[in-house]
């Protein structure tokens, strides 16, 4: 793997990690504390549903792109 391919994946993993600080930080704002077994939830649905939908907006990396 090259390094340009790596600073691609590496970019999307890092716009990954903010949506769900983010997501997590309003969830808190407009709910209160959750509890950890709701926010594991919420992290795992942005995990898993993260890469079906750059994929769609058509601006996956091209590793994503290949499979």
């Amino acid at each position: 793997m090259d390094t340009t391919r790596i600073l691609e994946l590496l970019a999307h993993y890092f716009v990954m990690l903010l949506l769900v600080f983010g997501a997590l930080a309003v969830m808190r704002a407009a709910l209160g504390d959750m509890g950890f077994w709701f926010e594991l939830v919420v992290v795992i649905i942005i995990a898993f549903a993260y890469r079906p939908i750059v994929i769609r907006l058509g601006v996956a990396p091209t590793a994503w792109e290949e499979r």
